[in-house]
């Protein structure tokens, strides 16, 4: 069985992210969904001085393990002020310490959920951007606006949101 990491690239324990990119990951037939859970991925911030006094974090090293263990990844990026979250460019800038394709060109479904309504336009196109350099595969994209409104019940029920998120988790699917 195919293995999906489902990945909220927010720290917070009430992401919505991290709750949007399970629930996708979870769309998805036929395959093991394993939730990234940031407690095992508390870094502190890096510093080259850090890195070359101290060397690699141990959860940066056990992250860059389990992309590679899995066979495709759900990602949906929390947008603060235009940009990925601070934990989560944390846990990017160890990690590609270890390898710059920290990635491992592992089909990628990219998201962005936010409470606003462009739904993390500016961070979906930041990060989606730089993904091919980090050996990001991103098979599709998708925005989710308006989170608690078309969100509710653990369910997306905006019809025509819901259709083209299917749309993007088929394009994923047949990929994986």
């Amino acid at each position: 069985m195919k293995k999906v990491l489902a990945l909220g690239a927010s720290n917070s324990s009430t992401s919505i992210n991290t709750l949007f990119a399970t629930y996708v990951a979870n769309q998805i037939g036929g395959v093991e969904v394993i939730t990234a859970d940031w407690e095992e991925m508390v870094l502190p911030l890096y510093s080259p001085d850090l890195e070359a006094s101290a060397g690699i974090p141990e959860n940066a090293k056990q992250f860059k393990s389990r992309i590679e263990s899995v066979d495709a990844i759900v990602l949906s990026l929390a947008e603060y002020n235009g940009m990925p979250s601070a934990a989560f460019k944390n846990l990017w800038d160890w990690t590609s310490r270890i390898d710059m394709k920290f990635w491992a060109n592992k089909p990628m479904l990219l998201m962005a959920a936010s409470p606003g309504g462009r739904g993390g336009a500016g961070v979906l196109g930041f990060v989606g951007n730089l993904m091919p350099h980090l050996g990001g595969n991103v098979i599709a994209q998708f925005s989710l606006p308006s989170f608690h409104t078309n969100f509710q019940n653990g369910q997306l029920i905006n019809a025509e949101l819901n259709k083209e998120l299917k749309t993007k988790i088929e394009q994923f699917q047949e990929v994986i």
